[in-house]
């Protein structure tokens, strides 16, 4: 048995070995446990990925004359004011508001953290005390008085990798997804990252000593959404002392602003137990994929995997090899354990035991709602459809006498195989074009379902500019059709 304090003695005394959670699987391996445990003292553990739930607070000094901001902007991007005068928490994932998803408020953490001036411009109601209505100026990290990196939720212990089944592109926080399960994407580094090496939290907790952006910053308590094995940390750390290359601003496309923040945690060696925890191997660390082609918030798992399996760049579903790409970055992760190491072995950074455990379990409950609404409530049932072998000119008739603008095609077996509008009959009749339905029609339909939530469903109709969607079954026959006026009505009580 070991202790902290005696860990740090050997830290002053320069004879302490450390070595990195890499290092230590073959230590064990080689010597087992219980020798492992005397002759390590510290195991090094990195991680570096997308850490959306990130950010920092800043405190602007005051004015002359004061001003009590109300609303704030760095760069364009703005900051949340409600805590005090001069006081702001700046969010990685908010938004430009000229730049969009080109520039966010990741990006205005990185560039003050190099050294750049960015502007700060702000606006007030106005008080006796507090007169200032706006101003417009220019800061750099040494101007402000506290830069304070607070992060809600970091360092997941692992994470659901993601793929798509459906038949378009999706654009996602777990990356571009191709369809009809044409990538994987993953994120977390498995075996390297540091809640895996410390799965029962014995020395991972409030108050922990950690590496965070290039600086010393401290565990604060379990983060959002934590909920074993799928553990999280929230962290802080002085973001005046951190570097660019530990924490870089990216934009993942057509979904948003990211902060890829580099996080290592060194895990005392107390006992033979500590040894055999951080001996973890890729191959006893699994999670799950889990299809975002399905937009519900319980999407179905397509498969259970390891990271041995996810890091061998691929794996089989549906007897088909599919391409497995990271999120997080190994060699990162791995630079972080070893500049973590060759730190507490120069006598700069010295191990804390937490003053209190976060929790081994929890269960991360989904958002309470009144109700979902879904298509069923909407839709127009039963449909009108037509034949493929109708004339143009019946199927103008029908659309006339009904007063509708969209006509699902069905074969026989009242299947979907295509739609037809009133613009499809305009463009036929003013071309002279005379013949059947199926001539005209559009074959590639865009679809829903009866359980589908609203929101989805106009999400569809927004992403492929059109104003209907035929309401389809599980053997694709139309069951229904909602439309755009339908949703617009119902999103509005």
């Amino acid at each position: 048995m070991k202790t902290v304090e005696e860990i740090n003695e050997k830290i002053r005394e320069g004879n302490v070995n450390v070595v990195t959670a890499l290092e230590m699987k073959e230590i064990v391996a080689e010597l087992g446990a219980k020798e492992a445990a005397k002759e390590v003292d510290v195991v090094t553990t990195g991680t570096f990925g997308a850490m959306c739930s990130s950010g920092a607070f800043f405190n602007f000094g005051h004015s002359d004359p004061p001003i009590k901001m109300q609303r704030v902007w760095l760069n364009d991007v703005e900051a949340y004011t409600g805590i005090a005068a001069v006081d702001a928490y700046l969010g990685v994932t908010q938004l430009s508001e000229t730049l969009g998803m080109e520039y966010g408020g990741a990006h205005v953490i990185e560039d003050l953290v190099r050294g750049k001036e960015v502007e700060l411009r702000a606006t007030a109601y106005g008080t006796d005390c507090y007169p200032r209505k706006e101003i417009v100026t220019e800061i750099s990290l040494e101007d402000v008085n506290q830069a304070v990196m607070v992060n809600p939720r970091n360092a997941y212990q692992r994470y659901r990798a993601a793929t798509n089944s459906s038949d378009r592109v999706l654009r996602t926080y777990m990356g571009t997804l191709l369809p009809n399960f044409g990538n994987v994407t993953y994120a977390g580094v498995g075996e390297l990252s540091p809640l895996n090496n410390d799965p029962e939290y014995r020395t991972i907790g409030v108050g922990t000593r950690i590496f965070l952006g290039g600086a010393k910053g401290y565990v604060i308590g379990e983060g959002t959404q934590h909920s074993p094995p799928f553990g999280t940390l929230m962290v802080k750390g002085n973001l005046k002392e951190m570097k660019p290359e530990y924490l870089r601003a990216a934009t993942f496309p057509g979904y948003g602003v990211t902060l890829f923040v580099g996080i290592g945690i060194p895990i005392p060696i107390l006992d033979e137990e500590m040894a055999k925890a951080t001996a973890i191997t890729d191959d006893k660390i699994e999670t799950v994929i889990i299809d975002f082609g399905v937009p519900r918030r319980d999407r179905p798992i397509v498969k259970r995997v390891t990271y041995a399996e996810l890091k061998s760049g691929k794996v089989e579903i549906n007897g088909e090899d599919v391409r497995v790409s990271p999120l997080s970055s190994y060699y990162m992760s791995k630079k972080i354990a070893e500049e973590l190491k060759r730190m507490i072995e120069r006598g700069e950074f010295f191990l804390t035991m937490p003053v209190e455990r976060i929790p081994q379990k929890e269960v991360f409950k989904p958002m309470r709602q009144r109700e979902i609404k879904v298509v069923k409530s909407v839709m127009s049932s039963p449909a009108i459809t037509i034949s493929p072998e109708a004339s143009i000119e019946e199927a103008a008739r029908i659309l006339i006498e009904n007063e509708i603008n969209h006509l699902p095609v069905v074969n026989e077996k009242g299947e979907l195989i295509g739609i037809v509008t009133s613009w499809d009959i305009a463009k036929a009749v003013a071309r002279g074009k005379v013949g059947k339905v199926e001539d005209i029609m559009t074959r590639k339909v865009i679809t829903t379902t009866m359980e589908e939530p609203i929101e989805i469903a106009a999400r569809k109709m927004e992403q492929h500019e059109i104003s209907a969607l035929p309401v389809v079954d599980k053997d694709n026959k139309v069951v229904g059709i909602v439309s755009s006026e339908d949703l617009s009505k119902l999103l509005a009580r």
